[in-house]
Parts: structure tokens; sequence; C-alpha cells
């Protein structure tokens, strides 16, 4: 199988099928699955894929959400943006596989500015990497915590986790941040991409960022703010962001919210945010 070096970093691509069949590319099959349970979440309390619909997906990962949004319905696209290079070439290979030409791939990470910033990769639990580790290096207990309740909950194809004893939960979190690696990667705002591609509307803003998520709509300005109408983002709450978040949303003529928590993450400060434009 050949193999793309990236960076003193050997990437060989896998292949998984998610529960329904669909044949995807990934980077590790056990969370290309779990990712799939994920994305599910997304798309209820109002948000939904219609025809000809355009998607940005922030955080876009192998690009699972991408999949399954342009499987909702006819001639959707969807704006993918992945920074980490070996998450982003599995991304390409689903784009090139599902896309038919309408998933394109951004290789940056995006943020309130245009630039250059380090992020952090976690090479056996590639969803995690992010521009800001300290949200797990500052309390590891939290994530040891997110990891036992994940075990508890996990999805229908993955009811075996519920019989790994609770106390093995720290040894699973040691393991999945063991062997993180730097990458500087480029940043762009969603004011550059709608310019770059002269992007009319977005339909659905998806922001699953590990964190980044303030930075990403600070780089929204109010004229294209205008374009967006519906948001789904992971808000990680602390100093009140969540709070912030709604009052930017409503600045820019968001009126229906809803916030949700994920049965695993009970004990975190990790919140879904869905907000429409009524």
């Amino acid at each position: 199988m050949q193999s793309i070096e990236i960076q003193n970093l050997y990437f060989y691509p896998m292949q998984v099928n998610l529960q329904d069949g669909t044949r995807i590319h990934c980077v590790r099959k056990p969370e290309a699955k779990m990712l799939d349970h994920h994305v599910e979440g997304y798309l209820k309390h109002g948000i939904s894929i219609k025809n000809n619909d355009i998607v940005f997906d922030v955080g876009a990962n192998v690009g699972v959400f991408g999949v399954r949004v342009m499987q909702k319905a006819e001639n959707v696209s969807v704006y993918a943006f992945e920074p980490i290079p070996e998450i982003a070439a599995a991304l390409s290979k689903n784009a090139a596989l599902h896309g038919q030409g309408k998933m394109v791939v951004i290789e940056k990470g995006v943020s309130s500015s245009n630039g250059i910033a380090t992020f952090t990769y976690f090479p056996n639990t590639p969803a995690l990497s992010t521009l800001h580790p300290e949200q797990w290096d500052d309390n590891p207990g939290a994530f040891k915590e997110a990891v036992k309740s994940t075990m508890k909950n996990p999805p229908q194809n993955m009811r075996w986790m519920r019989w790994i004893p609770s106390p093995f939960a720290g040894v699973i979190a040691w393991f999945l941040v063991r062997g993180r690696k730097q990458f500087s990667c480029e940043l762009i705002t969603i004011d550059e991409v709608i310019k770059q591609h002269s992007i009319e509307r977005i339909d659905l803003l998806k922001i699953d960022c590990e964190g980044s998520e303030w930075d990403v709509l600070q780089g929204v300005n109010t004229e294209n703010w205008n374009k967006v109408n519906a948001v789904v983002a992971e808000v990680h709450d602390s100093n009140g962001r969540l709070n912030k978040t709604i009052e930017l949303l409503k600045k820019h003529g968001f009126t229906s919210f809803e916030i949700e928590q994920e049965e695993g993450l009970s004990n975190s400060k990790m919140f879904n945010l869905f907000a429409l434009k009524k």
C-alpha cells in the first residue's frame, strides 16, 4: 500500500464500513465509527439539510459529517476545513470518493484572522487535535471522566465498550493523548473563504474545533452573518463562552436556540448549541 510522507510521519490510508455500510477513509477505525454516532446529533432541533444547501464544516476531521449531509439531499455542497495533514489526507480521499466534485477540502484551520498557528495532533485519537491542548492538559481529571462517560454511553455498534471496567478509564485516557505531535498550520477566516469562493449563502455553519469556536465566529463580519442561516456548534463553556456565543448570534439575527449536552459528556463543559433564524 502506498504511503504518504508528511513531515516524517507515514500515513497508511485505512478504510472502514460505517453502520449502514458506507465506506470511508479514516485514520483510526474505531474513531470513525464514534464520529458517525457523534455527527448524528447535529441534525436536530430544526437543523436539517435540503436540496442545493451549502454547508461549512469547520473541524471536519475525515469528513464523516460532510459525507452524511451529502446523503441527506441532492446537490449539497460542503466546504470542509481540516488543518492537520494526516487527517486532511483522509478527508481528501473521502471528498474524492463521495463528494462528486461538491466537497471542497480546505487544509487550513479557521480563526478570527488569517495567519499561522501551532496545532497539537494526537495520533491515537485524531478528533482531539486542537489549537488549545491546555483545555485537557490543565484538567486531566476532566478528560478521564469524559473517557469514562463515553465508555458507558457508546454508539450502538460499539456496545462492547460498556464491559470495560471503569478503573481502566485512566489508562485509556493516558494512551489516547500519548505521542502527541505539533504542526504549524495555516489559518483562514470564514470571511476570506466567502470572498475566495464567491459564496452567496451558508445554509448551515457547523463548528466542532476543540475549543476554537469563539475565534471562528469572530472571523465573520456583519455582512457575511446575513448570509448564514443556521449554526450548530460544540461550545466549550469556559469564562461564560456559551452565553457570549448566544448573544453574538442574537445580534446577527438568530432567534431560535437550543442547548444540549451529550450523555457521555455530562461532567464536562462541552455543549452543543443549535441556532436558527426564523
